[in-house]
């Protein structure tokens, strides 16, 4: 074998009428895909469960090989689309009828924000991030936890988020990126700051240092009480 033959990089063993063939496998995938999609009742990616990606990325082979492989035939993965299309609806059956079913194959809406805090015994247990969740939430406009009256983590991984009432917010840990607030351990001003880590709102006095009582960290960040723009 000669390395870098334009040839053999090219087409290789096939001739230059395979590419037709090629364009037709594609054709035919991208039928087949998008008929799965429109038969399993969804309108766009960003509404698939966690369920529903894995039976999509377990497609994702089959779709794949067939555009392109002269030795894979297309009926057995048309075969392939329509077993597992089986299975998604029978599944889905199931769930309909079984709430216990439905929450072990999708799993359950989280509530992550209550009352302008983290629920921290929720985000620790499912080993939930800050960072991009606190970049979900500058999207939806929230500045700090404060404004925040509930934030439910939804099975499509999507935020729902609840806001308070302007005359109703309170003092709230910001959301905003690292490099734009200060992160103390001795407190420089009096006021009310919030536990950097679970969101524990708490005043203190300039010169103090703080455990927090919920969750034992040190770092405190000042507190936010601005309304929504």
């Amino acid at each position: 074998m000669q390395a870098f033959d334009v040839k053999r990089m090219a087409l290789d063993k096939f001739p230059l009428e395979y590419l037709g063939e090629v364009t037709f496998r594609c054709f035919f995938i991208f039928v087949v895909v998008f008929l799965f999609l429109k038969l399993t009742g969804r309108r766009g990616v960003n509404q698939l469960s966690l369920f529903e990606v894995v039976i999509i990325l377990t497609l994702g082979s089959a779709a794949g090989d067939v555009t392109f492989y002269d030795d894979v035939p297309l009926l057995p993965v048309f075969a392939v689309f329509f077993s597992i299309l089986l299975f998604y609806r029978f599944s889905t059956w199931l769930m309909g009828r079984s709430h216990h079913f439905q929450n072990w194959m999708e799993g359950k809406p989280l509530i992550i924000i209550r009352d302008g805090m983290f629920e921290w015994e929720t985000m620790d247990r499912e080993n939930i991030t800050k960072g991009e969740f606190y970049m979900e939430l500058r999207q939806k406009g929230v500045e700090h936890l404060g404004q925040v009256r509930l934030a439910i983590l939804e099975t499509n991984g999507g935020l729902s988020v609840y806001f308070r009432l302007d005359e109703d917010i309170q003092p709230g840990l910001p959301v905003l990126p690292e490099d734009y607030i200060d992160i103390e351990t001795l407190m420089m001003t009096s006021g009310w700051y919030a536990c950097h880590q679970c969101s524990l709102v708490k005043e203190l006095k300039v010169g103090e240092k703080a455990v927090c009582p919920r969750c034992q960290n040190l770092t405190w960040v000042r507190a936010l009480n601005t309304v929504r723009a």
